[in-house]
């Protein structure tokens, strides 16, 4: 099946994303100029706290659920992506906090888009709900003792984070996200 096809009467799907973007964590994004070497570990809460504070006015614009073209998610889908996001990640750290080197799940970002319909998504609820999920996972990285930050853990690629740099690969992703909608 194409990329560019329609999938079940849904939307018409966006290019897969299949990039490796580890490499955010050794040089700074071109794209969004985020720099992984300059956040703290201990601010990464407040970090995620004030991304998602920055959605709610992307939201609220009156074009937020228009896609700018038909392979490109509209923000009310990139939010309800990052809301997601941020569910993954609180999932991830949690297992890297009870177990030893865990091997994390692998997550379909593009199954779970058209499963989730984020193409019909409300763009209040959205805000409320991508709020929340935020919240969850901030408080999980204030919770963390500085002795967690070099628990590791590892995607079935290979690719092996710590606690610290699993934080700071999460928190590229939702900044990066806001960049792209943030026009």
């Amino acid at each position: 099946m194409s990329a560019d096809a329609p999938i079940a009467s849904g939307p018409t799907a966006p290019p897969a994303d299949d990039k490796d973007w580890t490499w955010v964590l050794d040089r700074p994004c071109p794209d969004c100029g985020f720099d992984a070497s300059a956040v703290a570990v201990e601010h990464l809460g407040e970090r995620v706290r004030a991304n998602a504070a920055a959605w709610a006015p992307v939201l609220a614009r009156p074009d937020a659920a228009v896609r700018p073209a038909p392979t490109v998610w509209s923000a009310v889908e990139y939010a309800a992506h990052v809301r997601d996001v941020h569910e993954i990640f609180a999932d991830r750290l949690r297992l890297m906090r009870d177990e030893h080197d865990p091997a994390f799940a692998n997550w379909d970002q593009d199954a779970t888009a058209l499963e989730r319909r984020y193409d019909l998504a409300h763009a209040a609820d959205v805000a409320t709900e991508l709020g929340a999920s935020a919240e969850r996972v901030a408080a999980i990285y204030d919770d963390l003792d500085p002795r967690e930050h070099g628990r590791t853990g590892r995607r079935s690629n290979g690719s092996v984070f710590t606690v610290a740099s699993l934080g700071r690969y999460h928190l590229h992703d939702v900044v990066h996200h806001l960049h792209d909608v943030a026009g």
